[in-house]
């Protein structure tokens, strides 16, 4: 059974971050640059605070009439997200989002943030997993 661990092995664990007193336009921009959805939230000493997605930007912002160059990343981030471990399951993960109703979740290791997994990274991981398991299958017929 795949784990978290594996996923963050796989893509990688370094989270794209921007401070609090950011603007809204400024984490857009980094998101649009590095082609992600989201990005975390940590403090100046490098402590999670929270993530803000494109859903916080339309939910938050757009849908309020706010302005994104004077809007603080702050006043929009996600705080509430359920977090994992490195130890969790996909399967686990899947449930959670779907349950939750959420496209990210932070990954921890003790009280520290090791990552950032989401829902892509959950699917691309199961579809892997399956072909896995159909080449395995495919071997085994032909012995």
């Amino acid at each position: 059974m795949r784990k978290v661990a594996d996923v963050l092995a796989r893509k990688g664990n370094s989270a794209i971050a921007v401070l609090p007193s950011d603007t809204v336009m400024q984490a857009l921009k980094l998101m649009s640059d590095k082609n992600i959805g989201s990005v975390v939230v940590k403090d100046s000493a490098g402590n999670y605070l929270g993530i803000v997605t494109e859903r916080d930007y339309s939910r938050k912002v757009i849908l309020h009439g706010r302005n994104s160059t004077e809007t603080k990343v702050e006043e929009i981030m996600s705080t509430d997200l359920p977090k994992i471990s490195l130890h969790d399951t996909m399967e686990y993960c899947m449930g959670l989002m779907s349950d939750k109703n959420v496209r990210y979740l932070p990954v921890f290791s003790g009280d520290k943030l090791a990552g950032i997994i989401s829902m892509s990274d959950v699917v691309k991981e199961t579809i892997l997993a399956q072909q896995e398991t159909i080449d395995h299958l495919k071997q085994y017929i032909t012995l």
